[in-house]
């Protein structure tokens, strides 16, 4: 069974759950009114946003919105640096990530760099980037594929006019690692498969979080993350998880212990469990 959640707190901001009755929205009003008088904070409307499920009714959606005072809908804009509401059109969405690294790389493109330092510069800035973002959506692989092209255009780049040069190697080639003659820059779409593989870890060996047992009660009641199906009609949030299944199942196998500290490695980070009993999942 889901848990009840009727609110989310982080820093200065705050989410409330309700269902979307007028009754419920009364009440919500009547909390908000008990905490401005009993703190003295005085609650700001206009800088506030509400949200509705796809099945709310329109009257119910203005009534709502008439009782709180609350008129601006959360949208597609982003919060803490993540998009609050994720529509069809995903390579829209994400392709803030492409302006934000292509606008880096136009700024340097006016300073002449070697080619060392553009790899410095491409490794530590604009692949950090979406570094963020990848551990939570699966990003269009159109997308990456973009961001590689625009990187690549600028390490190939001429160092005095910042034009496009000759691209000596492909992408593919410069991601391998320099061991197999690349330069060990990132394939963006096996990192942001790698970063979503960390949360479906944690879906592993965290059963007591929230999240899992959100996720779980929703789309894998009676099996574990690795048995778990796409669902029907699963939010892009399990989906982008979801993909990243066959990868956590390369690095995990059962192996028999004696109840001691047993260490956990995966690829992605370092567990360290004890009181395991006999039987238990390593990696």
């Amino acid at each position: 069974m889901a848990p009840a959640i009727s609110h989310l707190l982080f820093a200065d901001d705050s989410f409330l759950f309700c269902r979307a009755t007028l009754a419920e929205a009364h009440k919500l009003k009547e909390i908000l009114l008990c905490y401005e008088n009993a703190s003295g904070q005085a609650l700001n409307f206009g800088k506030s946003a509400i949200a509705f499920s796809r099945n709310s009714a329109p009257n119910i959606k203005n009534a709502i919105s008439t009782c709180l005072g609350v008129t601006k809908n959360i949208g597609s804009s982003n919060y803490l640096g993540l998009p609050s509401m994720i529509g069809c059109n995903k390579k829209s969405i994400f392709n803030y990530i492409k302006d934000r690294i292509w606008k880096k790389c136009q700024s340097w493109s006016a300073k002449s760099l070697s080619r060392a330092g553009k790899e410095v510069l491409i490794k530590y800035v604009a692949q950090a980037i979406p570094s963020y973002c990848m551990g939570a959506f699966l990003i269009p692989s159109s997308l990456n594929d973009e961001i590689e092209k625009i990187m690549n255009s600028f390490y190939w780049g001429s160092k005095k006019s910042g034009q496009r040069g000759i691209n000596w190697m492909r992408w593919e080639k410069l991601s391998r690692h320099k061991t197999q003659g690349g330069l060990g820059f990132r394939n963006m779409e096996a990192f942001n498969l790698s970063m979503l593989g960390k949360q479906g870890w944690k879906l592993l060996i965290d059963p007591n979080s929230l999240l899992t047992r959100i996720l779980k009660a929703k789309y894998f009641p009676r099996k574990g993350f690795l048995e778990a199906g796409i669902g029907h009609n699963p939010s892009f949030t399990w989906r982008s998880i979801w993909s990243s299944q066959n990868l956590v199942k390369l690095g995990y196998r059962w192996k028999i212990g004696d109840g001691l500290m047993l260490g956990h490695h995966l690829g992605f980070g370092h567990y360290q469990l004890s009181n395991l009993p006999p039987f238990r999942h390593q990696t």
